[in-house]
């Protein structure tokens, strides 16, 4: 047996976010392997004073916790085999649910790494008092519980003391406040049991025995002695909050820099690891404090980092950085018929950025939607009810009018139960501040209203339609949000329905009145609200413009043209080649960008023909550039 300090086995399960633990040296036993498997949570470690912290007997701080909240995969660890002697296994649990199990079940005990031969059996059961738990200890399934009704949601300090022998002595210690060096002070156990007893013990295992018990574990800890018979030495390195910094800010997928400042080194010879990336910088087994480095971990990549050697085991988890860069703006006209693949997020497509919500993302859906006169390809988006709002950066506008439209079929309104309905698109400058927003509130279980609002000040505020429209119908939708000369005067006009490739005509209903107006846009947004105010909707061929033309459009073909004799075609193109010819037919820069504001191409030439046969079939925006005159131009490659 040992002396002093006798430590055979740590783990401080600080092991990254929702890390299995079958991946940090714990091995499944074959009963129930791979199903449920345990993971730790995240930064839902356990602490006691005295136990935890870097001067407490672990010498580690609250990081993250073992799970085990349902029935399935158990596991266990290994540790020197101990043949005779006492084994002291202390732990960190809080229990939320004891299952629903009368007599409980057991969910830690020690055992053999080569049989199924468990001892020092931890149970937990519900009391008879309601939201109480008792705890039990045995060495096979005839378990002695304790009489102590202790809390739900608590944490409190377990000691087992098994003696090593056939006979199997077991003692059960739960401390709910000052940590007892000995086992004088700790006093009377909380329930002993005898025989039944294993020797060679050499593993500490977790168990999941129930689908309804939920507790977590944490810092566990085992020893010849209590506590190797005095506490362990305090580590001298104390490591300060981590610094993450991305090497570079792309659209792809970066690197980042984690600096991790340190004192008290100079003291031992210690061995640092990751779990990714590289690491350098100041050595803490030479330098007294400085800053250790990791280095090349990839973007969306959490690691872990570990100090160990003298009297330290120190473990910090690494959350990744995000290096995405901000969105980029797109180009006006902008169209988007949605072209991305079905089940695709759309805060996950190019100019589009997730700002609100946590779950419930915009979908994409498939095919589009149909409407007289306007051509339909791609897909469309599909949302309703609460969920992630989704924003696309404009360029900014603070004078004349900026349109939006788009199709919308609204399938199902029962849910929508608020009075003042609901708004579910409009312009904005920033993640708070609204214009130009699309309302809808129910009529009944098939009809609704659309409404609009100049600005998102109070539901009281919006202007209505009076007709009632179906669930189930396509709609066009137009709205303009015009900016006056004053700081309280902008104007928002709402069109449902009107006749494409026509001049604008009256709007279907106007809404303005007092308040403080948005002093540009730069923003257009999707919202998902609650169900109480969301309906579920199908939206297809968003598109933006200062134009009532550039939203109205028949064949999507919307020129802001200052270059004599223009001509542009074939519209769509079917061989490759798109022609462009001018009145002066001089040198030109020719700007191609797709659907979300990419540009594809980029040249200069004095020949008429432009060679798109790379292009995918979709809709596309010319810009052209010649003599110091510009003209954009929608065309379709198919």
């Amino acid at each position: 047996m040992l002396s002093g300090f006798s430590q055979i086995f740590t783990d401080n399960l600080n092991y990254a976010n929702d890390a299995l633990l079958t991946d940090n040296g714990w091995t499944a036993l074959t009963n129930g392997a791979g199903t449920n498997p345990i993971t730790v949570g995240a930064s839902n470690g356990l602490s006691f004073e005295g136990y935890t912290g870097t001067t407490g007997i672990t010498g580690a701080a609250a990081g993250n916790a073992a799970l085990l909240d349902a029935t399935g995969e158990d596991v266990r660890k290994d540790f020197t085999a101990v043949p005779s002697g006492t084994i002291f296994l202390s732990f960190l649990a809080s229990v939320t649910s004891p299952s629903d199990i009368a007599n409980g079940g057991y969910f830690i005990h020690l055992g053999k790494s080569t049989a199924s031969d468990f001892v020092g059996r931890v149970y937990m059961r519900p009391s008879t008092t309601p939201e109480k738990v008792n705890f039990g200890i045995s060495n096979n399934n005839t378990v002695v519980y304790g009489t102590t009704d202790f809390d739900l949601n608590t944490t409190y300090f377990f000691m087992v003391k098994y003696e090593v022998s056939t006979a199997g002595t077991v003692s059960l210690w739960v401390i709910p406040s000052g940590l007892p060096q000995t086992e004088a002070e700790a006093g009377t156990p909380e329930a002993t049991s005898t025989g039944a007893g294993q020797v060679g013990i050499s593993s500490v295992h977790l168990r999941q025995f129930a689908a309804t018990q939920n507790v977590t574990v944490d810092a566990i800890y085992a020893d010849l002695s209590w506590f190797g018979g005095t506490p362990p030495p305090v580590c001298p390195v104390t490591l300060a909050t981590p610094n993450r910094q991305c090497d570079s800010v792309t659209a792809g997928v970066d690197t980042y820099t984690t600096t991790i400042p340190f004192t008290g080194g100079g003291t031992a010879t210690y061995t640092l690891n990751a779990t990714a990336g590289t690491i350098s910088g100041d050595n803490p087994s030479t330098t007294e404090a400085g800053n250790i480095i990791i280095s090349g971990v990839q973007e969306g990549t959490n690691f872990v980092f570990t100090l160990t050697g003298g009297d330290c085991s120190l473990t910090q988890n690494i959350t990744s950085q995000t290096c995405t860069p901000p969105p980029t703006e797109v180009t006006l006209p902008y169209v988007n018929q949605f072209e991305y693949s079905e089940g695709a997020t759309l805060g996950s497509q190019t100019n589009w950025t997730n700002y609100s919500g946590n779950t419930d993302e915009i979908l994409v859906g498939n095919g589009s939607l149909q409407y007289t006169n306007l051509p339909f390809v791609g897909n469309s988006i599909l949302f309703g009810g609460g969920g992630i709002d989704t924003y696309l950066s404009l360029p900014s506008v603070n004078s004349g009018t900026l349109y939006y439209s788009f199709l919308i079929n609204v399938s199902n309104v029962a849910a929508v139960t608020n009075a003042n309905g609901g708004y579910f698109a409009g312009f904005a400058s920033s993640n708070t501040e609204f214009g130009g927003t699309l309302w809808a509130k129910k009529v009944d279980d098939t009809t609704f209203n659309f409404g609009t609002e100049v600005r998102t000040a109070a539901a009281a505020n919006t202007s209505w339609t009076a007709d009632a429209y179906s669930i189930g119908q396509t709609y066009l939708v137009v709205v303009g949000y015009t900016f006056g000369d004053a700081t309280s005067d902008d104007t928002v006009n709402l069109w449902i329905n009107p006749t494409v490739g026509a001049a604008q005509p009256t709007p279907t209903i106007t809404d303005t009145h007092t308040g403080t107006d948005l002093t540009a846009i730069t923003r257009f947004f999707f919202r998902q609200d609650t169900t109480e105010e969301t309906p579920d909707l199908q939206i297809d061929l968003l598109r933006v413009a200062t134009t009532w033309e550039g939203v109205t459009d028949t064949s999507l073909s919307i020129k802001n043209n200052s270059i004599s004799g223009l001509k542009v075609y074939p519209n769509p193109v079917t061989n490759g080649i798109l022609n462009i010819e001018t009145a002066a037919n001089t040198e030109r820069n020719v700007q191609i960008f797709d659907i979300v504001g990419k540009q594809v191409v980029n040249l200069t030439t004095a020949t008429n023909n432009i060679n798109v046969s790379a292009l995918r079939s979709g809709v596309y925006v010319a810009k052209i550039t010649e003599e110091g005159k510009t003209a954009t131009v929608k065309f379709v490659v198919k």
